[in-house]
Formats: C-alpha cells, sequence, structure tokens
C-alpha cells in the first residue's frame, strides 16, 4: 500500500499572511487537525497543526483576558505560528515507511510532495484507517 492510496488528495491550504481565525475556521470547516501554509508560488513553506493554534492561543506568557482572544486570532497570522520545513514524502512512497517517518520524527502528518507539488497530506489517522480496513479484509477471508 502506498502513501498516494490513503493520503488526502489535495488538501486545503492557507498562505504565509493568513490570520489564525481563517486557518481555524478551516480546520472546524474540514474537520481537520494539520494545514499546509503556502508561498505565493505555491511552494510548502510550513505546516500549522491544530497543536500550534492551542499554543499561539494559550501562551503562558502572554496574560490577557479572554476578550482579548478575539484580537489574538486576528492579528496572529500563519507565518508567525507554523512549523517552517515540514518533514515531508513522496506519493509512491510506503504507507509502512509514512508510519515509520511519523514515529521518528514524532509528527502526526506528513505533506505528500511530487517534485515541488504538494499534492496530499497522510495523517497518523490515515494509516490507522488503512490498517483497520487491511484487518478487517483479512478477518472476512
Amino acid at each position: 500500500m502506498n502513501v498516494s492510496d490513503i493520503m488526502t488528495e489535495r488538501p486545503a491550504s492557507v498562505r504565509l499572511h493568513s490570520t489564525l481565525r481563517e486557518v481555524l475556521d478551516l480546520m472546524e470547516q474540514l474537520s481537520c487537525h494539520h494545514v499546509p501554509v503556502l508561498s505565493s508560488e505555491n511552494h510548502l513553506i510550513g505546516i500549522i497543526s491544530d497543536r500550534d493554534c492551542r499554543l499561539a492561543m494559550n501562551s503562558p506568557y502572554i496574560m490577557r483576558e479572554r476578550w482579548q482572544d478575539q484580537e489574538l486570532v486576528n492579528h496572529l497570522y500563519a507565518r508567525m505560528i507554523m512549523s517552517p520545513a515540514p518533514v515531508v514524502i513522496a506519493p509512491e512512497a510506503t504507507a509502512e515507511d509514512a508510519a515509520r517517518l511519523m514515529l521518528s520524527r514524532h509528527i502526526s502528518c506528513l505533506p505528500v510532495m511530487r517534485d515541488e507539488t504538494l499534492v496530499g497530506i497522510i495523517t497518523v489517522s490515515d494509516i490507522m484507517m488503512a490498517f483497520i480496513a487491511m484487518s478487517e479484509r483479512i478477518t472476512r477471508t
């Protein structure tokens, strides 16, 4: 089984100048936990996880009232909270290679790149769902 068999194709993405509000709205709308960040030339330059968003909102270094959260989500930008230069994988790689890479790097998703083009995203959930489907097929036979 290859990454291309279980990845989410053409994932939604944001730009460097997207606000935290836009990122959060997109994650909620799509029920996803990771959003790639693309440059104006459509090159992958980062990734934002739901954890990155939570850390940005709940920074222990910023003392503020809850009403100030609205200001924060409108004035924090993707470039400020993203993880730059994410680890990537090719669509031809095996799902096992993706799982090993995620485990060794302690990450829960990989942007899938063909040359310099983002073609998908694969997450731990994708791998677990594939494992369950494979296990069910084996059980039925």
